[in-house]
């Protein structure tokens, strides 16, 4: 599998037969020249996990993928709790994920998450949910308006993936501190590992 982080929440994941891309917002760069998808998942409708201002050219340059969202969007494939989508040879289960509280008064999208091939990589949108299935890979949100660090450290430890690599950083205007904590707070088995912004990784 090869991972490539276009900032914030955005991850392209390559499983070998699929190309995916989660969660193109309007704090990620570099995914609107991305071609050869087969699919594009939203876990929710935040701005951040989708900018509709550069969708239709991401779409027009990937005739090919299929978009997939929990909420009503226009072209977008319905991706309901329970829901496994066959793409391209990958098998990507839809986790009910329910977006994390930020405020009582505030209102919340619909969020899932995204399991894929069995628990190769987990992508939870903005959610602590932690899946059932035993996960390789987690995308893994470091800072939200929504959690306290040490929520983010006890989700990394609560699914103890082989590999966290941090999402959702956009927020911090310095990162050092949180991934600090976070890599010294991961489980015996868990490498933290932050992505360099739009290189592919190997993992």
């Amino acid at each position: 599998m090869r991972i490539v982080h276009f900032g914030h929440s955005c991850l392209l994941v390559d499983t070998g037969t699929a190309r995916l891309l989660f969660d193109p917002g309007t704090w990620s760069t570099g995914f609107e020249e991305v071609t050869g998808l087969d699919a594009v998942l939203v876990t929710h409708h935040h701005p951040d996990h989708l900018d509709t201002g550069r969708l239709p050219d991401l779409l027009a340059n990937n005739p090919g993928a299929q978009l997939y969202s929990a909420e009503e969007l226009e072209g977008a494939t319905p991706a309901r709790p329970g829901d496994v989508l066959a793409i391209a040879g990958a098998s990507v289960h839809v986790v009910d994920a329910p977006h994390e509280q930020i405020h009582p008064t505030v209102e919340v999208p619909v969020n899932v998450g995204y399991l894929v091939d069995h628990g190769a990589f987990y992508h939870p949108g903005d959610s602590l949910t932690v899946p059932e299935q035993k996960v390789d890979v987690l995308a893994a949100p470091a800072a939200a308006p929504w959690m306290k660090l040490s929520d983010a450290t006890a989700f990394v430890a609560a699914v103890a993936p082989r590999v966290a690599v941090p999402i959702h950083e956009a927020i911090l205007a310095r990162t050092d501190l949180y991934y600090r904590v976070l890599a010294g707070t991961s489980p015996e088995g868990t490498e933290f590992l932050v992505l360099p912004r739009g290189e592919s990784v190997e993992l």
